[in-house]
């Protein structure tokens, strides 16, 4: 059985067309149709043009958006059937990296609260010496020094911003990492000490990773396998997992590709 397994995943969304008093509505079909599968330990990349559907998808896993319909299965656990609050214990198994690491961190707190707090997630009784060890544990693991732990977000670079978000994601002890854009708000010589950091991660602790962007060369670097917009079947509107050898497909310059 496949650890994540995504069977038929719609997403929409409803807008109205033609200003504020029209009554005429629109629906973007942002996810159209996902199926596919993802064994535990695997790094899966998803990558295809602006404006697809990858980051909606993302979210929708992450349940931050409501499927329109369809499944998705975590173990064995279909997380679209879940309450609210049982989708909030559950998210301690899958955790996601942001894009933008300065908007995803809070401002006011330090590298020390921000990491603390969501290892409490899973600790909650956890205090202290114990926890501060487990924070320098945490900053050491992305590559962090524990004098840093004080510090704001707002004093970091770009590169150790997205080292704190990883490590933000990793205190909870997931299984899965699903990972948006995660170096793509980054100087290009930074992106490959993020995408080794990423890789030695998945290999050392056993994740399942979902790598998601628009570089092919970036994604062709990490990737196991891939997901890309010309992997869809034109037919049943359902993406598969393939294996391609810098496989860009069709151009889609005037289209947008709906996974």
């Amino acid at each position: 059985m496949a650890y994540l397994e995504i069977k038929n995943l719609h997403k929409h969304f409803v807008k109205t067309a033609g200003g504020l008093l029209s009554s005429t509505h629109e629906t973007v079909k942002a996810v159209n149709g996902v199926s596919l599968d993802i064994q535990k330990g695997e790094i899966l990349g998803l990558v295809g043009e602006s404006g697809c559907g990858k980051s909606t998808l993302s979210r929708t896993l992450m349940q931050l958006l409501p499927p329109t319909s369809g499944s998705i299965i975590l173990n064995g656990e279909n997380l679209s059937e879940l309450s609210t609050s049982e989708v909030r214990k559950r998210r301690l198994d899958f955790q996601m990296v942001f894009q933008d690491p300065y908007a995803s961190l809070n401002p006011r707190m330090t590298v020390f609260s921000t990491i603390a707090e969501a290892v409490r997630q899973r600790h909650p009784k956890m205090k202290g010496a114990e926890l501060e060890e487990k924070v320098i544990e945490l900053m050491s693991t992305v590559g962090l020094e524990a004098s840093q732990m004080k510090r704001y977000p707002h004093e970091f670079s770009g590169g150790q911003r997205q080292r704190i978000a990883i490590a933000r994601a990793l205190a909870p002890e997931p299984k899965l990492i699903i990972a948006d854009e995660p170096v793509s708000a980054l100087d290009v010589s930074i992106q490959s000490q993020i995408l080794n950091l990423l890789k030695d991660l998945q290999r050392d602790l056993g994740l399942t990773l979902v790598f998601i962007s628009h570089d092919l060369g970036v994604v062709h670097f990490i990737h196991q396998k891939t997901i890309t917009p010309s992997a869809c079947s034109p037919r049943s509107r359902s993406c598969k997992a393939r294996d391609p050898q810098y496989h860009r497909g069709p151009k889609t310059e005037n289209t947008a590709p709906a996974f």
